[in-house]
């Protein structure tokens, strides 16, 4: 889902055993932004371009399994995932530097796994669209239908209506784009990492931006973590956006995003 051009420098490093690609641009300080469950670096550009716009520099790293990146796609945990992330991190950040690290529905379970096992680098972690501790299975059952290559188009839409968009916004943007291979990676790497790994998101402060029509968010859960993690924890929704949270709205996103982290730095 672009409105124009992707004009952010393409850049390749070697990680222990394949490679990650990501492409940066703007100035200011770092958000990494990771991509949702099988999806690539592409649909967050209207989101880095509208956050570059607020004074950040912004890096969207390639999954393993969608190219130019690569590397062992089974066998692998959130940690192995978190590692590939850090590279970037490691080649962008000076010395005493650290990032906000943003990860877009399943992505924000591999950005919480980086700020747990990198504390040091992380700065803050925004939340995008996460999934609430429990949603209704048939949600799930979504992503495996989009994923289906039985799947026909009406089909496929009608589960992304279902579950990422909310009534009005453009749903057929995401007929493509998926990779199922790399769903199939990421699914069993969730299986492969215990929650208890990842779930204190190190100690970093952390933005929950919900869609205000998320169905992975049932009425209930809206302010969970605020409960669980008091004080570490500041919750926002945007109106008219779902699970897809992040395409369809980037610059409602980008600002609440700039909001924050305006208020972090002014708090000190």
């Amino acid at each position: 889902m672009t409105d124009d051009a992707d004009t952010d420098d393409l850049r390749i490093l070697p990680t222990r055993d394949g490679q990650v690609g990501y492409r940066i641009g703007g100035e200011g300080p770092l958000v990494l932004l990771i991509a949702s469950t099988g999806r690539c670096c592409a649909e967050l550009w209207p989101l880095a371009k509208a956050l570059q716009g607020h004074g950040f520099r912004v890096a969207r790293v390639e999954p393993r399994g969608i190219l130019p990146s690569r590397g062992p796609m089974r066998d692998v945990s959130f940690h192995d995932f978190a590692t590939d992330f850090v590279t970037v991190l490691s080649a962008e950040l000076g010395e005493g530097e650290r990032a906000i690290v943003a990860g877009h529905a399943y992505g924000t379970w591999v950005a919480r796994t980086v700020a747990a096992d990198h504390p040091d680098i992380v700065a803050g972690v925004v939340l995008l669209a996460s999934g609430a501790k429990q949603w209704p299975q048939h949600l799930s059952a979504a992503i495996t239908a989009i994923n289906a290559a039985e799947t026909s188009d009406a089909e496929r839409l009608a589960a992304l209506r279902l579950g990422f968009f909310a009534e009005g916004n453009d749903a057929g943007e995401w007929l493509s784009g998926w990779h199922p291979e790399v769903v199939a990676s990421q699914r069993a790497a969730r299986a492969l990492t215990p929650q208890s790994d990842w779930w204190e998101t190190g100690t970093a402060p952390i933005l929950d931006l919900m869609g205000g029509a998320d169905p992975f968010r049932p009425t209930g859960s809206e302010d969970e973590l605020v409960r669980e993690f008091a004080g570490r924890v500041t919750a926002e929704a945007i109106p008219n956006a779902s699970h897809a949270m992040p395409a369809e709205k980037p610059r409602e996103a980008a600002a609440t995003i700039a909001r924050w982290w305006g208020g972090l730095k002014a708090g000190g």
